[in-house]
């Protein structure tokens, strides 16, 4: 045999030479950056712009009731921050935020956002659509960009610089004449496309916003610095947060926000490295709705919070129902991969995934039952134990999900979790080399049929496998099986000896036998012999199935049949008979 390397990879032929490398067109070098040395320690303050951007990104826009319905939805979650629109844009738009005021819709520690661009007449529209809102924020935008200052809008670095500032002094003019001291109102600036704007002249606009709304302690500006299309590695934009954040004056009057999108699939990467690089606050979408790839998703970057033990101050606790209202009101699905929601992301097809988590709900029974047995109650254990579960970062349990739909099986699983399905909806708990010789049995059926098997078709696979149909309610199987337990009568005839009579059914007809042994299931072994089966006892497991006087049992049985190795299982209310019932199953198996 030879070792060699792989072959090399060739050349794709692909135009890669008409792309120049990001970090050759702005200026992001910042060789004394701290950020890669802190952690996050809590949660960032949250803007959900699922109501603005996105919905302008979706196939077709909510109508009313369902931008409604998520609004509701955004509330009981948590959100203080929810951008509902862009008022001057359409009526639609204007119509829907005066309905939250009308109705009174938003609770009074809740604050509604609203998007313009930097033009008069649009402001004025804006800020009318405001009247009334407990708490409201316009937020003002324009690009920066030199590709936007050069090409879309042909305008001089001071130009652009000036409407911004033009557009900052009719916000406040427009506030005070139309918003009422009921009305706690707030600024937000962002210089759109910044991450590929001059960081100096970015600065520059910022402080030149800053000029006109003069923050102050009590008077908080929101500068939100937007990776609009996202142009590179998540660390560049972490370093041109922390170069802003460094250089802003009035820094502690100003709340620093994030908003980045996902075209180069980094988004979740890129917030939680700007978190790091200083910024207090994040915008983004449920889920990563949002222009093109999305926007960075806020169930993914809070719930990977809640991964480090740091509350994410969002209520997630129930996400499929968020998960359900989000798809019906966008009509757009949640991939099955999405992380800590999506349909398969607490699933594992594989068998030693499946083997190792099985393992590790065991064991951490084991830790929660040591904990309750210290004195605490089951919420109080279930808490104090830390979670550490293989190829699980965190318990479906604390996002509404079941363990049920942890493990599931297909072809490519395994003994583990195989038997996690028996124990977790039948609660049998199989032997390791009844397990074996199960998945076995699966996998045949998978490798036939293809497909996955869920818990349902496993129990049918079992139970046509190993009962008769009397011991599988519910499910209509064909008769099988020569022999069938009819009545057992055991008594003793000595300090040791066990002696039996059982009726049993042998090919339909009622056979009497008596026989006696050392116990129970040698006296029944003994007795099958009578119509010329060899059956040896190799080993034998029991346990009951639930509590209570209605209580059925359990009994796997592994035997040599004739020469033949093989489990057998029988399930009864006594536990002597689900033993009997058990042998049944395997003489019966090996006879089929």
């Amino acid at each position: 045999m030879r070792t060699a390397r792989p072959a090399p990879q060739q050349p794709s032929g692909m135009p890669y030479g008409k792309y120049v490398p990001f970090i050759d067109t702005v200026s992001t070098d910042l060789p004394d950056r701290t950020w890669p040395s802190r952690r996050i320690t809590h949660a960032p303050r949250w803007l959900s712009t699922d109501l603005r951007d996105g919905n302008q990104s979706l196939i077709e826009p909510m109508a009313p009731q369902a931008k409604r319905a998520v609004f509701d939805l955004l509330v009981a979650m948590g959100f203080k921050e929810i951008e509902v629109g862009f008022p001057a844009a359409s009526q639609t738009d204007f119509d829907f935020v005066r309905s939250l005021a009308d109705e009174g819709a938003v609770p009074e520690d809740v604050t509604i956002s609203v998007l313009t661009q930097s033009r008069g007449d649009l402001i004025d529209r804006t800020l009318d659509a405001c009247v009334g809102l407990p708490r409201a924020t316009v937020h003002l935008y324009n690009a920066l960009s030199p590709l936007f200052r050069d090409v879309v809008f042909r305008m001089s670095r001071d130009d652009v610089r000036e409407l911004a500032v033009d557009g900052t002094r009719q916000v406040i003019a427009r506030a005070e004449k139309v918003l009422t001291e009921d009305t706690i109102f707030g600024f937000e600036y962002s210089p759109e496309i910044f991450v590929d704007t001059e960081r100096e002249y970015a600065l520059e606009v910022c402080e030149a916003v800053m000029g006109v709304w003069q923050p102050e302690a009590d008077r908080e500006i929101i500068l939100n610095l937007p990776a609009t299309v996202e142009r590179a590695t998540p660390n560049v934009y972490a370093d041109q947060i922390e170069w802003m954040s460094r250089n802003l004056s009035h820094r502690d009057a100003v709340c620093l926000s994030l908003h980045t999108h996902n075209d180069r699939g980094s988004g979740v990467a890129a917030t939680e490295l700007g978190l790091l690089a200083g910024a207090d606050r994040v915008e983004g979408c449920l889920f990563g709705h949002g222009e093109r790839t999305g926007n960075v998703d806020l169930v993914t970057v809070a719930l990977n919070l809640f991964s480090q033990g740091i509350d994410p101050m969002l209520d997630l606790s129930d996400i499929d129902e968020i998960r359900r209202t989000v798809e019906r009101s966008t009509q757009m699905d949640v991939p099955p991969r999405t992380p800590y929601v999506g349909e398969l992301v607490y699933t594992s097809f594989s068998g030693s995934h499946q083997d190792a988590i099985k393992k590790g709900f065991f064991a951490r029974v084991k830790q929660v039952e040591a904990a309750k047995a210290q004195g605490m109650d089951a919420d109080e254990a279930e808490n104090a134990v830390p979670w550490s579960m293989p190829y699980l970062p965190i318990d479906p349990h604390d996002v509404g999900r079941s363990y049920e739909a942890v493990v599931r099986v297909n072809s490519q699983s395994g003994k583990g979790g195989v038997s996690y399905l028996l124990k977790h909806t039948r609660n049998l708990d199989l032997p390791r080399r009844l397990q074996i010789e199960f998945s076995r049995i699966v996998q045949r059926h998978t490798d036939t049929y293809g497909g996955e098997v869920d818990s349902d078709k496993m129990w049918t696979i079992f139970a046509d496998e190993y009962l008769p149909a009397a011991a599988a309610p519910g499910i209509e199987l064909p008769t099988w099986g020569r022999f069938e337990l009819k009545a057992a009568t055991l008594t003793s005839s000595g300090e040791e000896d066990s002696v039996l009579t059982v009726t049993i059914a042998d090919s339909g007809q009622r056979r009497l036998l008596t026989a006696s042994g050392n116990g129970p299931l040698d006296a029944f072994v003994t007795a099958l012999e009578q119509t010329g089966v060899e059956v040896r006892i190799l080993d034998y497991a029991e346990h009951a199935l639930s509590q209570g006087r209605d209580a059925s049992a359990a009994s796997y049985v592994e035997c040599e049949v004739n020469g033949q190795v093989l489990w057998g299982v029988g399930i009864d209310p006594s536990i002597t008979t689900s033993s009997f019932k058990a042998v049944i199953s395997a003489v019966n198996r090996a006879l089929r």
